[in-house]
């Protein structure tokens, strides 16, 4: 696991090596066990290296094949090199580690050999004899990789910021208005405008004329659903994470867990104890505040397995640490999970190199309770009469304030109007965390006026519609895979991890294993309003029936009360001074409401503050010129 960076300059001028090398000290987090770059004419690649595979100097990136033809860096894990390899048997290599297949695989199979890759991986490769670059990103969204492309070259790096250093300030208005209906940015957009990410499963051929080709090289197989029995279908499943985690039990360093006290953690857990010769080391992060606790359920896993548990207390210092975790997100999120990621990966990282986690269980097998909710009121929609549907959805029933009992018939009133849309509309309520009504409301007249005319629902469709024959499940699953899992979920867990130099591997992200699920039966993953069904099932014949039967409950944090505790007066400061009402995009009295309801406890605002509060942060580490307040206005 590394961090990598580099420039292709179109125009055939030299890359500036000093550049390089700043690119890739900005990652160095990354990668804190050793550094290179390759600068010839127009090309110059660089890496951060976090030794995990081949910990000699052997594997220390750039690489190259025999003659210096083709170099790549290289970020992430190849599980199958080894059987790559075999295949390969007319190359010399200079190392035993994963990297040094890419090169080589390259000569033999040109673009195309990334459907060979079974891992996690973010890459850049470069062709001399073509003066080509090639750039890729797994199938999942793992790793991530971030570009620049200017009218002489493109830069890439794995993180935003050292590619803003290098670029425009200029903010996206639209990456804003999207990122508060998510709570993160969406791909494959960043809130600058002028830097973009990869899409995962995709790869980008860069000619030196400049052209910039993206192609996507893999999708999961919805709509193909399989004739298979609950046993069948549990047997495969548990025997598919096997072989997923014994794959990334993988390495030359020590591996640990992630151990949340769910489902998808203790399920991995388990399989990792099964496997191992000495006790699997397990990491969990407790809370002071019982009703957020999961950590007595992840010490019966602990104690089932016999596994070398560390447990720590959170109390954690939001102040502080929200100023150093968005310059390395290099833009606005507010998954407030990432407070309890950011310190567990802290702990972990000392005593390990590599973790595994339980990501990616809910979007294969159905774990969201969104999935139940949708079965329990999609069939409203077959009753309504056209006239009705028609009203509902015209009407918008949202205020960002108001007193309790105006916030419950809001919510009866939402249900109805939830049975009478089409389906992406519907993901959008249920994943809304400013639905469209209420930032009608938020916005100032500037700003709504820069971003009239766009709408969220229409950026899902191209997820929801992909396939024909797809189920409804299928579609929630889909969108959720297409855009939450990578643009929230991963991102978070790598950016997290990779602050304190930890690897993070998820064996239910394996693309085998999420193939399979992808084709189940719906009633194998909800079921009469229970969710994650099969995968419940299967974890029966593994862990503590107790654990297994309880509610979700999530990697959640407490931030209610924080808000109206220790961070209330740094919520207030920040928000409703004149630095941020200046910027253009809020009324200050809505602003001012939201905080006042959540203050007094009428509401519970705390998701959209915390949303206020990181994109006014980022504003000030990376838009706002050092000691300068805001100018004002809407950014264009």
């Amino acid at each position: 696991m590394c961090g990598i960076a580099g420039e292709f300059r179109f125009d055939g001028t030299p890359v500036d090596r000093a550049t390089v090398r700043a690119m890739v000290a900005a990652v160095s987090h990354r990668g804190p066990d050793a550094s290179g770059d390759y600068v010839n004419g127009p090309i110059g690649l660089g890496h951060a290296r976090l030794a995990i595979v081949d910990l000699s100097p052997d594997g220390i990136q750039p690489m190259s094949n025999e003659d210096g033809t083709v170099w790549v860096t290289f970020n992430g894990e190849i599980y199958n090199y080894r059987e790559l390899r075999e295949d390969l048997p007319g190359h010399r290599f200079k190392s035993a580690t994963d990297t040094e297949v890419l090169v080589h695989l390259y000569e033999e199979h040109g673009p195309s050999f990334v459907s060979m890759l079974r891992g996690m991986f973010a890459f850049a490769l470069w062709d001399a004899r073509a003066e080509r670059l090639m750039l890729a990103r797994d199938r999942v969204g793992k790793k991530p990789l971030f570009y620049s492309v200017g009218p002489r070259s493109i830069r890439f790096a794995s993180e935003i910021a050292p590619l803003a250093a290098l670029t425009s300030r200029e903010v996206d208005p639209l990456a804003i208005h999207y990122y508060l209906t998510f709570q993160y940015v969406p791909a494959p957009m960043t809130a600058f405008a002028r830097i973009r990410r990869l899409p995962p499963a995709t790869t980008m051929i860069v000619e030196r004329t400049g052209e910039c080709r993206l192609e996507r090289y893999w999708r999961l197989p919805y709509g193909q659903h399989v004739d298979v029995t609950e046993n069948e279908a549990i047997e495969r499943t548990l025997e598919l994470l096997d072989q997923a985690t014994a794959d990334r039990l993988m390495g030359d360093v020590p591996v640990g867990a992630f151990l949340s006290g769910g489902v998808d953690s203790g399920l991995v857990v388990s399989s990792m104890a099964m496997q191992s010769e000495t006790p699997v080391q397990t990491f969990n992060i407790g809370f002071e505040e019982g009703s957020h606790d999961e950590a007595p359920y992840a010490r019966q896993v602990a104690e089932r397995y016999g596994t070398d548990h560390h447990e720590f207390v959170l109390r954690p210092n939001a102040i502080e640490v929200l100023p150093d975790l968005i310059r390395h997100f290099g833009e606005p999120f507010a998954d407030s999970s990432s407070l309890p990621t950011f310190y567990v990966a802290q702990q972990t990282s000392r005593s390990v190199k590599v973790v595994l986690s339980g990501d990616g269980g809910d979007e294969s097998f159905g774990g969201y309770g969104r999935y139940a909710q949708w079965q329990r009121l999609a069939p409203l929609s077959a009753v309504l009469p056209a006239a009705v549907r028609r009203e509902l959805v015209a009407t918008r029933y949202s205020r960002l304030t108001g007193s309790p009992v105006a916030a419950v018939a809001r919510r009866i009133k939402r249900g109805a109007r939830f049975a009478a849309l089409d389906g992406p509309s519907r993901y959008l309520e249920l994943l809304s965390y400013f639905p469209p009504g209420e930032k009608a409301e938020l916005y100032t007249d500037e700003f709504a006026a820069t971003v009239g005319g766009h709408s969220e629902v229409d950026m899902l469709r191209s997820a929801w519609e992909a396939w024909p024959g797809m189920t409804d499940l299928d579609h929630l699953s889909c969108t959720d895979v297409e855009n939450y899992l990578p643009d929230d979920l991963l991102v978070k867990v790598d950016i997290m991890t990779m602050y304190h130099g930890l690897e993070a591997r998820a064996p239910f992200l394996d693309h085998r294993l999420m193939e399979y699920a992808a084709t189940l039966p719906d009633n194998l993953k909800v079921r009469g309003g229970r969710t994650k069904y099969l995968l419940k099932k299967a974890a029966l014949r593994r862990l503590p029936r107790e654990l297994v039967l309880r509610p979700k409950m999530g990697f959640a944090i407490p931030m209610a009360d924080w808000l109206r505790g220790e961070l209330r007066s740094y919520a207030t400061d920040l928000l409703l001074d004149e630095t941020s009402t200046r910027r253009g995009y809020f009324k200050p009295e809505m602003v001012a409401g939201l905080l006042d309801d959540h203050f007094r406890g009428t509401a519970d605002n705390a998701l959209r503050i915390w949303a206020l509060l990181c994109l006014e942060v980022w504003h000030r580490e990376f838009v706002d010129p050092p000691g300068a307040a805001a100018s004002g206005g809407v950014p264009r």
